[in-house]
């Protein structure tokens, strides 16, 4: 089957990586003229011609994409002459806030008190009447952190209005919670649904920076709880492919926090930890194949490497690390590549997360529920 993937970073790349061995082939179509995937063959259209688009479609029986700030004018043209997984109504849902609320609130999925602002005294009057803090998120196109301000008083409205400077802000009660986690599905073209054990993730600077699988000293109940969250999103949506749900643990439960509609930097740990990595997963959904096993092999742990990726050699020495480098020029802020490090217990886990962090320069603290006893 050719596969045709809308973008060209690494999470394309991981798709390919992922689907040679199944006899597919794969062509990119980018549009930020900067394609980083490295492999396969690219079609970079920054102007979006048509002519570059008519090229890259024929080339494929099907679309899919790593990325969902697409324009909908982009995907629903696509999906008149190829099929698209997942569909452009997952990417108009997940890639505008309100709307993903509103979805949330329809299915029963609990959320974060908000309210929607469009001017900064609208961002005032939501902040006078949720309380202090909140957080003011773009409605669109806003990931890693970006598009985002923590208002701790009102009258801080209009700077973050002017920092963040979107039309539309979805405004967010502070969340008091003790830990983010996320949840992966993936549902094929003929209805089948897998899921993977839920993940714990710590964010610093908005970036994730690691994650935990499976979620160490995770309630049987709220897991239950999540994978029903995720199964009622991937049915309403009709959607096909990989699904990711990122969720706060409090003390009342868990809420829901965003969607994805793609692989997702959570899932990782998957390549290593797991019979099948979510990238070939996602691929036998959008084939038609059956899906594989979700399965944990041992609790593993993905860093991912920000800005520098270190010495492969001082990586590499260590004999538990699994090394995933993009390809990509090293600069502040950018994900150039990540470790899966797999362990037999979670203390085992945090004491070789440790050693391997002393190896990254520059990388976050290790903060996780298995290295705070």
């Amino acid at each position: 089957m050719k596969i045709g993937v809308l973008g060209a970073g690494q999470l394309g790349r991981m798709l390919a990586l992922a689907g040679y061995p199944l006899d597919m082939t794969f062509s990119f179509y980018d549009t930020s003229g900067a394609p980083s995937a490295g492999l396969g063959k690219i079609y970079s259209d920054p102007a979006n011609t048509q002519a570059e688009l008519e090229a890259f479609l024929a080339e494929v029986d099907v679309v899919t994409y790593e990325f969902e700030h697409l324009p909908l004018s982009l995907t629903q043209a696509i999906e008149s002459k190829k099929p698209l997984h997942p569909s452009s109504e997952s990417i108009r849902v997940c890639q505008n806030r309100a709307e993903e609320k509103k979805l949330f609130g329809e299915l029963g999925i609990p959320t974060p008190a908000y309210r929607i602002a469009e001017s900064a005294a609208e961002l005032e009057a939501a902040a006078r009447e949720l309380g202090c803090p909140v957080v003011a998120k773009s409605n669109t196109e806003g990931y890693d952190g970006k598009g985002q301000a923590v208002l701790r008083t009102p009258e801080e409205a209009q700077s973050a209005w002017d920092s963040i400077r979107h039309p539309k802000l979805v405004v967010e009660s502070f969340v008091n919670f003790s830990r983010e986690l996320s949840i992966i599905a993936v549902r094929s073209v003929n209805g089948e649904i897998a899921i993977y054990p839920m993940a714990e993730n710590n964010h610093q600077g908005g970036i994730l920076r690691y994650s935990i699988a499976p979620a160490p000293r995770l309630d049987a109940a709220k897991e239950t709880l999540a994978r029903d969250y995720i199964h009622r999103l991937i049915e309403r949506l009709g959607h096909v492919g990989v699904l990711t749900l990122e969720l706060f643990e409090t003390e009342d439960g868990l809420l829901a926090n965003e969607m994805a509609p793609r692989v997702h930097n959570s899932g990782h740990w998957t390549q290593n930890g797991s019979p099948t990595s979510q990238f070939e997963n996602h691929l036998r959904a959008i084939a038609g194949l059956p899906l594989g096993d979700c399965s944990a092999y041992r609790p593993t742990c993905m860093i991912n490497l920000i800005g520098q990726t270190g010495k492969k050699e001082d990586i590499l020495e260590l004999p538990y690390t699994h090394l995933h480098l993009y390809g990509k020029e090293e600069r502040p802020g950018r994900k150039v590549g990540h470790i899966n490090i797999l362990a037999d217990s979670y203390e085992e886990l945090a004491e070789r997360v440790k050693a391997c962090a002393t190896r990254i320069p520059g990388i976050a603290p290790f903060i996780a529920s298995i290295n705070q006893d």
